[in-house]
Order: C-alpha cells, then structure tokens, then sequence
C-alpha cells in the first residue's frame, strides 16, 4: 500500500484501456485511458449534515403533541425554521457545487424545510380556527364530506353526533326558560301596593340577573355548531400532517440507509484521461530548414500564408461577474503551409514528424479578449508532414473580456466573443480560414465538453471581419460568438424557493388572530431569519455595479413587504387594544377607509345597532335613588315600617345589578368610536394581505417566464 493519506476519499479499483485516435489520412496516435473510481467517505457527512437534520426534523414532528389551544405552537415552529435554516447555510460549504444534477440529499433536505414550511402554515390555520371560527360562515357541504367524514375517519377522529350539541344547548335553554317562568309565579299574601311594588322589584333584579347570565354565557360559547365544525376540520388537518410527517421520516430513513449500504457493495465512479504522442526518426533531414525558422514560409514574398483556424471547448470554467470576463478551457489548433519543406514518404519512411515548437515559423494569432496569461500546459511538438503542412495543436485556458449582462441572473444568457488575428502580420501576408463549420465545432464541444459545471454551451456562430490597420492597409479578424447560459437549478433550490418558503409563511400569518396571539414576535422572528438567510447567502449573488439583478430587487421587495407587513400588524395591535382612548375617527378617514377600501376588500362597514341604549351607570343610580327616596318619605301611606324598609332593601339591590349589568353590557360591547378604529385596522390588514398577494403571484409568474425563456433561447 502507497497511498498514505486517509482523507475524503478512498481508492476502490483502476482499469485502463488502449484507443487509437486518427489524426490525418493515413496517421494515428495511440491513446492511454485509466479509469479511477473512488469512493467517498460518508462519516462526516453523515454526523455533520444528516444526523442534526434528522433530529431537527423529529423535534418538529413531536411538536404536534403541542396542544394550540394554550401554547403558541406557532412561534416555536417558526424558531424551529429558523435554527434549521441558519444550520444549512452554515453547513452549505460541505455540500457539492454542481450545475447539472442535483444531489440527493439537497431534495432531501429541500423536502425537510418544505414540510416544516407547510407545518407551519397548518399551525397558523388551525391557530385561526381555534380564535376565530366564531365569526367564520357554515362550513361549505363539500369540506364536511371530504375533510369531517372521509379525512376525518382516515385519521380516526370521527364527527361529533349532532344529538349531543342539540340536547346541551336545549339544555340550556330549557333551564333559563324555567328560572324565567318561576320568577314570574309569585305569591299575593301581603298588601295591594306593598306586595305590587315588592314583586315589580323582584321581577327587575331577575331580569337584571338574566341579561348578565346571557350575555356572559354568550360570551363564553362564541360561535356554536360551526365553531366546533371548524375546530374538527383544523384537528383533522393537523393529525394529517402528522401521519404525513411520520411516513416521510420513514421512507427517508430507509432510503439513507439503503444508499449507505449499497454505497460499499458498487461505489461511485471518476474517470481520469491522460495521452502522449510519440515522435519518429526525421529530424536530421530536416536541419536546413529549421535555420529559416526566422522568416514566414514562403517562396515568393508577395505570396499570403493561408492559416486554417479549429478550436474545441474543453469546459466552461467560470464567469466573474465583477471583473466581466469569462473562463474557459480550449483546444486551439492552427495549421499552415511551410514551402520550404517537402520530402518522399516512401523514401524516408514516414509522411509525418513532430519536431519541437520553437525549430519553425509559428504565425502570432492571438485572441483579442485575452486578459490574463496562459496558465494551460505547454506543448513543446507541432506535427509536420511530407507536403509542408504544420499542425500546431495547444491546450489554452482562456480568460477573455466578455460584456455580461446579469438582469435575469440566475436565468441569465451571456454572449462573449473570441476573436482570432494576427497582431503584425496584415491581409496581404497572412490569410485567416475556419478549418471545420462552425456547427462541427459547436457539435464537437459539447461531445468533449469534461466539465459539467454552472454554465452550459448553448450556440455558437462566427463571423469574418475586414478591419483597417491604420497604415493603408487592411488585416483580417476571425470572431466567433458564444452563448452560454448558467444552470438556475442550484440558486432556485439555495436562493428561491427558501425566499418564497419564507414569503409565503409571512403572508400566512395574516390568519393569526391579533386580538389573542403576539403576531408582531411571530413577524419579527420571521424577519430576523430572512435577514440572515440574505447575509449568509449573499456569496451566490452576482457583483457588479452596471445594473442591479431582477432577483436582487425580488428580495429587496420581499424584505420590504416583510417590513410593512410588521408596521402594519403594530398599527393594527395598537388599533385593537389601544383604540378605546381615541377619538372619534375622522370624517374623510371613515369616507376612504371605511366606505371605499371595506368594500374594495370585501369589509363592508358594520350597521348601526340603534336598539341597544347604554345609558350611564350614574344616571341610572340618581334616577333609581330618587325614587327610592320618594317611596321613604311617605312610608305610612305605602305600609307599615318594616315593608318599607323590605323594599327600600329591594330597590337596593336592584340599583346595585342594573348598575352591574351596565357595567357588563359597556365592556362586553365596545363604543361606536373604538369599533370602527378596530374596522379600520381589519381593512388595512386585509388590503396588504391583497398586495401580498399579487406581489407573489406577479413574482412566481415572472421567475416562471423568465426561466422558461432562458430555455427557449437556446
């Protein structure tokens, strides 16, 4: 064993095979390819990025035995995504980078964060459900077939029997029916005028305690019979998620370990390539010409020298957005005529030689985009046959100037140029010619093409230009024009779809009721993960300072209706407990608001209930006092004494519940000024909920549009 190093990777097994490639008519090389298939060690991967996502994802699974009547699920799920997603952007370094496929465990984790996503927006539901059902409508026929009977026996939580409802709210009923007949059958034992008046009081205290029962009771039952429907459908909807949670968890399980294990039975494949030609026996023969290596090939200095130009992509190997260059990989290929070369195969026993580079005239065809030097491999040999054809074959990595435009990033395609000339030699003396079409060498680049990474070739065209050179004379520029479009996969499931998870939760929790849950924590804690999502991620956004990417203002939007949606729930906060202290709300704000924008959102202003009176408590109490100290002052011609004092006791106690009574109707019913505060607040929570949510799909429309295009253009 010579491999010393227990890194990442380990050595499973090397074949090789021989390949003969032809070069020209009747030539050919010999070609050595190995094959290396290495296989990755997992442990790390498996501690570091499966372990803690899988006890994550169980951690939100047990947090369905919260029970949402009294704990705010909602905000632990929420702080639950957020940990979740701060430990993926922390731990991206260790996933691969890779344009074309994407791997298994990045839709595994993808299908991670989408169920919590979705647990969350299911809590949010049943959480309105629970606070505001009351005010809900009956619950639509088809919801109570699909959801209350067949969902709801799936799930095994049956629907209630509406005999049990009728019979305790006829219960009920029945019960208030009887105190009220039994309190209108008193006796008539005492006096006509003392009896008359003492059971006028009584009847006044039984109403009094009647109106404060119901009202209280009211209060305490809210919505009746569709309450509860709504209730049961949000419990079915949660113990669906859950079986849904559970079957995921275990599918996913079995799918790891059965990868894990078949990984040490197969492995995984690398395939590495390498060749070298073998140069033959002319070279003595061919001294005389090596000496004239200073000057161009030719016979007749008015002749040109035709060069055949050929090149292939050997990989795309990156765009820097910022600096505006484009990387790649090619195999340039030059071929001329040396006339000053020519000998019989059959006499000297090879049609071809390869002597070294620098022994002949090479042509100076450089690229004009070039921007960094040539960092490929040099190739000292050049092939040179019997008939004085030169074939210069040289691996370049080529860093080129190239105008990008990132508007549609990452659906972006650039158009960058390389452009062949010579530097001194003009038209008159060297002669540019395309060797292959243009379409073979599209063709052929992406059969050769060994990377696969964010960018892809897509088109390619060239054209010849006649260009003047200054001093009277014209020189010749062979361009070619490439397409290449980057592969969005990766920046959709990094950058997109974690934005719209985090977009769509946040126009969600406008379903939680601000009257009982803190939605405005709920928000912020919503903000704060975005936040740092955006910071951690900003590596994957292009740099530049030309224009400002399409997705960059989609964020920027994001954050901003995340932001507004925060003030607007403060304000609406504010509106609901604050709003009794306020003054009456202003005319044109009650036309605009109230009038218009209730019923453009489908809030139409509440009627006026004219019928309910709330008279002060301490008028009440004057006026009840006054009579009572009419009655006192006259007692003998009502009674005797001691009657007298009975009812004044009565009259009492009657003030005291009517007063009490008073008190319950001002708190159970708001003022006319804080409900329609209150209104005020409703319609603009329900107009942004609309903007958010023509915001989206305005926004999914466009991502969707464009990324289709980008396919198109090809």
């Amino acid at each position: 064993m010579v491999i010393t190093t227990m890194g990442e990777w380990e050595l499973l097994d090397i074949t090789a095979h021989k390949e003969v490639i032809a070069v020209a008519e009747g030539s050919s090389i010999d070609e050595l390819v190995f094959h290396i298939r290495v296989r990755r060690r997992a442990t790390t991967y498996v501690v570091n990025l499966l372990i803690p996502s899988c006890f994550l994802i169980t951690v939100d699974l047990f947090s369905f035995l919260l029970p949402p009547q009294s704990v705010d699920r909602s905000s632990f799920k929420m702080t639950l995504i957020l940990g979740y997603t701060v430990f993926m952007l922390i731990m991206n370094d260790l996933l691969p980078a890779t344009g074309n496929t994407m791997p298994l465990i990045n839709v595994f984790f993808s299908l991670c964060l989408a169920l919590m996503v979705a647990s969350l927006l299911e809590t949010i539901l049943i959480t309105n459900m629970l606070h505001s059902s009351a005010s809900f409508s009956v619950v639509p026929r088809w919801i109570q077939v699909l959801v209350l009977q067949v969902l709801g026996c799936l799930v095994c939580l049956p629907l209630k029997t509406k005999e049990k409802r009728n019979a305790e709210i006829h219960m009920r009923h029945s019960t208030v029916a009887a105190e009220s007949r039994s309190g209108e059958a008193y006796p008539e034992e005492r006096g006509p005028v003392v009896e008359d008046r003492t059971l006028e009081e009584l009847k006044s205290l039984g109403m009094n305690v009647k109106a404060i029962r119901l009202q209280v009771e009211q209060k305490q039952r809210g919505g009746a019979e569709s309450s509860e429907d709504w209730i049961q459908v949000g419990f079915i909807i949660d113990r669906l998620l859950f079986g849904l949670y559970i079957l995921f968890i275990s599918v996913s399980f079995i799918t790891i370990i059965i990868i894990w294990v078949n990984s040490y039975t197969s492995g995984s494949c690398i395939m590495l390539s390498c060749s070298r030609p073998d140069p033959p026996a002319l070279l003595e023969a061919l001294r005389p010409v090596f000496n004239l290596s200073s000057i161009r090939p030719v016979m007749n200095i008015s002749t040109p020298t035709p060069v055949h130009i050929d090149f292939i992509f050997l990989g795309i190997l990156g765009v820097d957005e910022k600096a505006q260059v484009l990387s790649t990989y090619i195999l340039r290929s030059l071929d001329w005529k040396n006339e000053f070369v020519s000998w019989d195969p059959e006499e000297c026993g090879s049609s071809w030689i390869t002597v070294p580079r620098n022994l002949l005239w090479v042509p100076d065809v450089v690229i004009n985009e070039f921007m960094e030097k040539n960092s490929a491999p040099f190739v000292p040999y050049t092939y040179l046959f019997h008939d004085g054809l030169v074939l210069d074959k040289q691996p370049v990595r080529v860093v080129s100037s190239c105008s990008l435009d990132i508007y549609t990033f990452p659906f972006d395609i650039q158009n960058c140029s390389l452009s062949f000339n010579s530097y001194l030699h003009r038209k008159a003396a060297l002669e540019l010619f395309q060797t292959r079409s243009t379409e073979e060498i599209f063709s052929m680049s992406k059969e050769a093409m060994a990377t696969i990474g964010e960018w892809e070739l897509i088109g390619m065209t060239s054209t010849k230009y006649i260009l003047p050179a200054g001093d009277t004379e014209i020189y010749e520029e062979l361009r070619f024009f490439i397409s290449v479009r980057r592969r969005a996969i990766t920046y959709v499931v990094n950058l997109l779809i974690p934005s719209c998870f985090l977009i769509t939760v946040d126009l969600f929790s406008f379903l939680l009721p601000p009257k009982t849950v803190d939605r405005s924590l709920f928000k912020m804690t919503l903000i704060l993960g975005y936040t740092v999502f955006m910071l951690i991620m900003n590596d994957l956004l292009p740099i530049t300072g030309n224009t400002i990417p399409l997705i960059n203002v989609f964020l920027s939007l994001c954050l901003a209706l995340m932001v507004a949606s925060l003030l607007e729930t403060i304000l609406i906060t504010n509106l609901l407990h604050g709003s009794a202290h306020y003054s009456p709300v202003p005319g044109w704000v009650r036309l605009f608001v109230i009038q218009m924008l209730g019923r453009l959102v489908r809030l139409p202003p509440k009627p006026k209930d004219e019928d309910t009176i709330i008279q002060n408590p301490a008028a009440q109490e004057m006026k009840v006092g006054a009579l009572v100290s009419e009655e006192v002052q006259a007692p003998v011609q009502k009674g005797s004494l001691m009657e007298a004092k009975a009812l004044q006791e009565l009259r009492s106690l009657g003030q005291d519940l009517q007063v009490i009574r008073l008190q319950v109707e001002q708190y159970l019913n708001e003022s006319q000024g804080s409900e329609e505060w209150s209104q005020v607040g409703f319609i603009i929570d329900r107009l942004l909920f609309c903007l958010y949510v023509l915001f989206i799909s305005i926004s999914f429309i466009t991502i969707i549009i464009i990324w289709v295009n980008s396919y198109n253009a090809s």
